[in-house]
């Protein structure tokens, strides 16, 4: 048996344990990566990198790659059943990146060897026991050995048939959506750009025989994806079938590279923390693929959680702040199941279900509501989090915009590797005003928990924002004392009141 020691450890190697590990490597934190498959898992699987994704990408250098690669659709085109459409414009704020996802994990295992970290391919993790300081991980080597790896924190990253959480104990309750799907990828002629099917827009065929999914893919090739019935194969014949049924006519597949049958599930963990571990990705929630929200939760879990143990492992915050992991993404994670199932029931109802859909989107569509709520839900926009990191104002004061526990695309936190990891607190005003002096003073004193950027403005007001790019707090000069209070509390350094921000975890 080998024995070694890490800081942390990440079980799973798929995008998300990848973003994982590469986000803590950045924020100087020693990781390691396992993964039960002898090699990087391959196919296209989940193909849309919306805006938290591309942030992430953005973090860690790899948003020219990644855009360089991919297909960048202008909007999402509705074809309804009565022959009509509706187009939904996706602008650059609100626009996901179509990359099939072993090329994302390409690029983010190539992020984390730039950073010196290996993935260890072949090593399944068979036994987890949490001490009160350490987590020991037992695992089988493909060689027939075994390693037994210490870690202080462990992250599971590990999928649907999670290790890591079995060993927890922890439920993973929920139900398999009554629907199967078909799959197939490859090149398709006929009809492009004539009233067809356009290559840069993601089509969604609302059929009176069912839904289908059409989505360019990067090197000319397309997606077609809809829930088929019982009895169906996974064959070119079957794709084909399935494309002259339900898309708009004259179009045939050339090529089938890949096609497959899936199911899918909608299940969440009974807890994202056990102790000193914690589940990110399909370990902690599976959900229905429509809508393509697959990766655009379970990054955003892995950006929810890196900054936060980072900073408890480099001592900038103090080890509660960990607490806020669960009930944040958590809140996050039923948003975004409430949305994806709404979606998927309206791909299976019945003759009477459809003309309502269909008249619905006709009248979203004409009173904008479309493009003003359901893309920017789309692209993460309307993600909330409860307030459990700093709580309600002191003072009781009503909040200003932007509101605690949103994302607002006017403030994102700036990329680069020198404030990271850090609250990034905007001034404005001027550089010389009583705001700014004070949050200069607040920056001077906590250098490793807030970074200062002074910004011009007709009044004085303050934005400090998460380093995953959630709003922390905002509002006038007069409030920012309040706020000083409660992020000078997050520090470990202070003494002498309960530093607990959170009732959500109980240890």
């Amino acid at each position: 048996m080998t024995q070694r020691r890490t800081t942390v450890l990440v079980v799973g190697a798929g995008p998300c344990g990848l973003a994982m590990a590469a986000q803590l490597s950045r924020l100087g934190v020693q990781v390691a990566v396992v993964d039960a498959a002898d090699q990087p898992h391959t196919g296209s699987r989940a193909i849309l990198l919306w805006p938290p994704v591309r942030e992430v990408l953005g973090e860690l250098g790899l948003a020219e790659r990644a855009a360089r690669d991919s297909v960048r659709p202008a909007a999402l085109h509705y074809h309804l059943g009565s022959g009509r459409s509706v187009r939904v414009p996706l602008a650059d704020v609100n626009a996901p990146l179509v990359l099939p996802q072993e090329r994302t994990g390409r690029l983010l295992a190539e992020a984390l060897a730039d950073r010196g970290v290996e993935v260890e391919w072949g090593t399944r993790v068979t036994g987890v026991v949490q001490g009160e300081h350490t987590v020991t991980v037992t695992a089988s080597r493909a060689d027939g050995g075994t390693t037994e790896i210490t870690a202080d924190w462990v992250v599971g990253a590990d999928g649907l048939h999670s290790r890591v959480r079995a060993q927890l104990g922890i439920d993973f309750s929920g139900a398999r959506f009554p629907a199967t799907f078909l799959l197939a990828e490859g090149r398709i002629a006929g009809g492009h750009g004539t009233g067809g099917i356009s290559t840069d827009e993601i089509h969604y065929f609302l059929a009176g025989t069912g839904v289908a999914l059409i989505a360019p893919l990067p090197g000319g090739e397309f997606r077609l994806s809809g829930a088929v019935p019982e009895g169906t194969e996974a064959t070119a014949e079957h794709a084909q079938a399935l494309l002259d049924e339900r898309g708009p006519g004259g179009l045939r597949f050339t090529e089938v590279r890949t096609v497959t049958l899936f199911s899918s599930d909608e299940r969440v963990a009974g807890a994202l923390r056990s102790g000193r571990c914690f589940l990110v990705g399909d370990a902690a929630h599976v959900h229905s693929p429509i809508g393509g929200q697959g990766l655009n939760l379970g990054i955003p879990d892995t950006r929810n959680l890196a900054w936060k143990l980072a900073g408890v492992v480099r001592g900038r915050l103090h080890e509660s702040v960990l607490d806020t992991y669960d009930p944040e993404r958590r809140a996050a994670i039923a948003q975004t199941l409430e949305a994806t199932g709404r979606m998927a029931r309206q791909a299976v109802v019945g003759p009477v279900g459809r003309r309502v859909r269909d008249l619905t989107w006709r009248l979203l569509d004409a009173s904008g509501v479309l493009a003003r709520g359901y893309a920017p839900m789309l692209a993460g926009w309307r993600s909330r989090y409860p307030d459990v990191l700093f709580g309600a104002p002191a003072d009781g004061t009503p909040r200003s915009r932007p509101r605690p526990g949103t994302r607002d695309p006017r403030w994102t936190p700036r990329p680069s590797d020198e404030p990271a990891g850090r609250f990034q607190l905007i001034t404005y005003g001027g550089p010389g005003t009583q705001l700014s002096l004070a949050a200069a003073d607040l920056a001077e004193r906590l250098p490793e928990l807030v970074a200062h950027f002074p910004l011009d403005g007709r009044r004085q007001r303050f934005v400090l924002l998460r380093p995953d790019g959630y709003v922390a707090a905002s509002g006038a000069a007069d409030r920012f004392p309040g706020v000083a209070a409660r992020l000078t509390a997050l520090a470990p350094t202070t003494s002498g009141h309960d530093r607990s921000v959170t009732a959500g975890h109980q240890r």
